[in-house]
């Protein structure tokens, strides 16, 4: 049994004395798991630093086995993103929430073009809105989607200003204003206007991060990684302070 598949490294974790088990997210099977040989050596270790993208082989007697696993670097975000600590914490959270939520061995194209996506994103000035964005396209892709396009109450669709917290479904600024402290926000340039900035990106986080506790991380007994938290916690802290302070300049802008 074996495939070659496009991927972006997820983990890599030591496995005995030279080996790493490698998580990948591939293009046509999702999310999997398998060994690489060596992949503790000088030569082989920088192959697999999570974001990195790798035309991947994969081997084993049984398709039920752990296999072994060869890669070849494509290309590595975290070069370009050395002197940029939000962004290499955006990418962190986004391969671990991804490690987390989706489901091993099973495909999920749309979460591997997304997550290629963000990590293009991550080179420009949108990257935390891109963040926000992907996280809502996950949540949709293990089933947990939010309905941000229509009013839940029947209100005007082009006020919509609320997020319900039980049915994750868009609520107008009519409708909800009575409720205001029992619905989480809905930043803007979710509902389709507005560009974003450091309040929305905060307001986004804070939204797409209930859900993800919620549905993905809470029934396992768990928290958002710890990269995800520092960013949450970097556009809260940064909120009605230098909006500059959370959007660090685009590598190469200066």
């Amino acid at each position: 049994m074996e495939w070659r598949d496009e991927g972006i490294v997820l983990s890599a974790r030591p496995h005995g004395e030279d080996a790493v088990v490698v998580q990948l997210l591939t293009r046509e099977r999702g999310r999997h798991a398998g060994l690489v040989r060596g992949g503790q050596s000088k030569r082989q270790r920088g192959t697999f630093q999570p974001g990195n993208r790798v035309d991947a082989s994969w081997k084993a007697r049984l398709p039920d086995y752990l296999g072994t696993l060869t890669c070849e670097l494509q290309s590595s975000p975290v070069a370009r993103l050395f002197d940029h600590p939000e962004r290499l914490d955006a990418l962190s959270a986004a391969v671990g929430v991804a490690e987390h939520a989706l489901p091993e061995r099973t495909a999920h194209p749309a979460a591997f073009e997304g997550t290629a996506a963000l990590l293009e994103a991550l080179y420009g000035d949108h990257w935390a809105e891109a963040l926000v964005h992907w996280e809502l396209l996950l949540l949709r892709e293990v089933g947990f989607g939010l309905d941000l396009t229509q009013c839940a109450g029947g209100g005007p669709n082009d006020q919509l200003a609320f997020v319900s917290p039980r049915t994750g479904r868009a609520v107008s600024l009519s409708k909800g204003e009575p409720y205001r402290d029992k619905l989480l926000p809905l930043p803007g340039f979710l509902a389709g206007y507005g560009g974003g900035g450091v309040r929305e990106v905060a307001l986004g986080l804070k939204l797409t991060g209930y859900f993800l506790r919620r549905h993905v991380f809470h029934p396992d007994d768990r928290d958002l990684p710890a990269a995800r938290l520092r960013v949450a916690e970097r556009f809260e802290r940064t909120t009605g302070e230098d909006a500059g302070a959370a959007l660090d300049p685009a590598p190469g802008s200066g």
